[in-house]
């Protein structure tokens, strides 16, 4: 499965819907949460199951692109609602935003466990990716996942915080000059979290839509950052994305042969190799790089965990 570019999708946009899978999205997010009017969110949860119906056999058959929701917070007072609706059809995970912590993802997992029972899916079959940082305490308590995880997290995202205006700011994210202070100290931690509890780091949309060369250095800056995939707000930003987090050729033949020469060192701290000293943190690099690649060739859509998690 590759996790690269994770397409957020209106809802209750049955034209958005319909032009998904033509995408080249590795997932597909349908977000019933800030896409959707409230008016509009029970037409949303229908056009929802819908989709994740129609599609469920042939995209799982083929492992071409992963079925996600967004569904409102859960103290909301609609994510309820929301479960209700998409659980028979059973998506391959939950996009849950204004996350608090940890605490968070163990009462959305009950209510998983509950509704996966009743809809006949496998026990633990839906994953969770929470959103960190929306909020103050959300963004002050992002250390905790990596302390307390659970089964079912298979990632963590942030949010770009929408608390700056309410904390005397005009904004925390400007895309031309780069996050604030406050968004930076958000994202850094949830990269950082992500891979202390051994999961997907998945970075925030680049939410300038017509600023590609822009959006190819937020994408390029976010894998050399420690993220595996970055979300999208438009179909037009997938192509960027998917190139930014795919392994070039180069890349690609740089890592074989730094596992090739400690292959042939086991013994060695560090090795020179094409006129640099290499050591065994870029051996654990180039591993990443090659399962990074096997991951998104298509004899690696295998359901492997992400590249970050194999050993080093």
């Amino acid at each position: 499965m590759k996790w690269r570019s994770w397409l957020n999708v209106a809802g209750n946009s049955e034209e958005q819907l319909g032009q998904a899978i033509g995408t080249g999205a590795d997932v597909v997010v349908v977000d019933l949460e800030d896409a959707v009017p409230l008016a509009e969110k029970p037409r949303a949860r229908e056009l929802a199951a819908q989709w994740l119906t129609a599609h469920r056999r042939n995209l799982l058959e083929q492992r071409r692109m992963g079925r996600w929701v967004r569904i409102n917070a859960l103290d909301s007072g609609l994510a309820r609602d929301d479960l209700v609706a998409i659980m028979p059809s059973a998506p391959d995970g939950i996009v849950l935003p204004k996350s608090a912590g940890p605490e968070t993802v163990r009462q959305l997992a009950s209510e998983l466990y509950e509704l996966e029972q009743v809809s006949g899916v496998a026990a633990h079959a839906t994953l969770i990716v929470p959103v960190a940082g929306e909020t103050p305490r959300g963004a002050l308590g992002i250390a905790a996942y990596c302390e307390s995880t659970h089964q079912r997290l298979h990632g963590l995202s942030w949010g770009k915080p929408a608390f700056g205006t309410l904390l005397g700011g005009a904004g925390t994210h400007r895309e031309a000059q780069g996050p604030s202070d406050v968004a930076s100290f958000v994202r850094a931690q949830a990269v950082l979290a992500a891979h202390a509890a051994e999961v997907m780091a998945i970075d925030a949309a680049f939410n300038d839509i017509e600023n590609t060369r822009g959006l190819r250095k937020a994408a390029r800056r976010a894998r050399s950052d420690g993220f595996v995939g970055m979300f999208a707000n438009h179909p037009g930003q997938i192509e960027a994305i998917n190139a930014a987090f795919t392994p070039s050729a180069e890349e690609l033949a740089r890592a074989r042969d730094i596992v090739a020469a400690f292959e042939t060192n086991p013994n060695h701290g560090s090795l020179p190799l094409h006129g640099h000293l290499v050591t065994r943190s870029d051996l654990v690099q180039a591993r990443r790089t090659i399962a990074m690649f096997e991951a998104v060739s298509p004899s690696g859509e295998d359901g492997r965990r992400p590249p970050m998690l194999l050993p080093a």
